[in-house]
C-alpha cells in the first residue's frame, strides 16, 4: 500500500495528512491507494504528546485539532500513537479508520514546552459510525481478515465493501491470515499481502451481492 503526499509545517500550525486508505496490496508495505486531504491541525493540546493515545480530535474539511473527548467537536479517538514515519514504525491496529501523519515542527505552543513537536502518526478511530476500518467495510489503512477485495490490475487488489455498496463489487473475501501460502485453507483462490507476523491473506471467491 503506497502512502503518498508530503506534509509540511507553516508558522505555528501543525500540518497533518489524513489517510483513509482502501486495501490495495501486492507485497507487505507496497501497493497503491488513494490518500485523503492534507489538513492543518491546531496547536498541541494539554496532553504530554500532541494527539497522544486515547486523546481525541475534531475533524473538519480543513483542520484536525486536539479537543477533549467529551467535546461536541470530538470526532475521532487516537487508538495508537507512534513517532517517525508510518513506513518505518509499528503498524496501526486493524480497527483503525484513518491515519493522521503529523509533521515535525517548532510551534509557539507544544506538548512539553521545548519548542518542538516531533514527526509521528496517530491511528484514529471514529467516535461514531461509519467505521471503514472494520472487517468488510471497505476501507481503513490495512487489509484484514473479513475484508473483501477486487482485482485492480498489475497484480494488485483493492478493498471494497463486502455488502456491495462500494464503487466496485467484491470479488474475493480474505478468510484467513497465515505465515505461508501452503497453510491457506482449501478453496483459496487469491493470496493477499497483509504484512505482520501472518503476512499471507487467504482469499476465496465471493458471489457479488445483487
Amino acid at each position: 500500500m503506497r502512502v503518498s503526499g508530503a506534509v509540511v509545517a507553516c508558522g505555528g500550525t501543525l500540518l497533518v495528512a489524513a489517510l483513509a486508505l482502501t486495501g490495495c496490496q501486492k507485497s507487505p508495505g507496497s501497493g497503491s491507494g488513494p490518500s485523503g486531504d492534507t489538513s492543518p491541525a491546531g496547536s498541541a493540546g494539554t496532553g504530554s504528546v500532541f494527539l497522544g493515545a486515547d486523546e481525541c480530535s475534531s475533524r473538519g474539511r480543513e483542520a484536525f485539532t486536539e479537543v477533549p473527548c467529551g467535546s461536541e467537536r470530538a470526532a475521532a479517538r487516537v487508538i495508537a500513537r507512534h513517532g517517525g514515519r508510518v513506513g518505518d514504525g509499528p503498524r496501526c491496529p486493524g480497527r483503525t479508520d484513518f491515519v493522521l501523519h503529523i509533521s515535525a515542527n517548532r510551534p509557539s505552543v507544544d506538548e512539553d514546552g521545548d519548542g518542538a513537536v516531533p514527526q509521528g502518526y496517530a491511528c484514529m478511530r471514529n467516535l461514531e459510525s461509519p467505521h471503514p476500518g472494520d472487517p468488510g467495510a471497505g476501507g481503513g489503512p490495512r487489509t484484514v481478515v473479513g475484508d473483501c477485495v477486487y482485482g485492480a490490475g498489475r497484480g494488485q487488489v483493492r478493498e471494497t465493501a463486502c455488502e456491495g455498496s462500494g464503487r466496485r463489487a467484491p470479488e474475493y473475501r480474505v478468510v484467513a491470515a497465515v505465515r505461508s501460502r501452503d497453510l491457506c485453507p482449501a478453496g483459496t483462490r487469491l493470496y493477499v499481502a497483509l504484512g505482520g507476523g501472518r503476512p499471507v491473506g487467504c482469499a476465496v471467491r465471493v458471489q457479488a451481492p445483487r
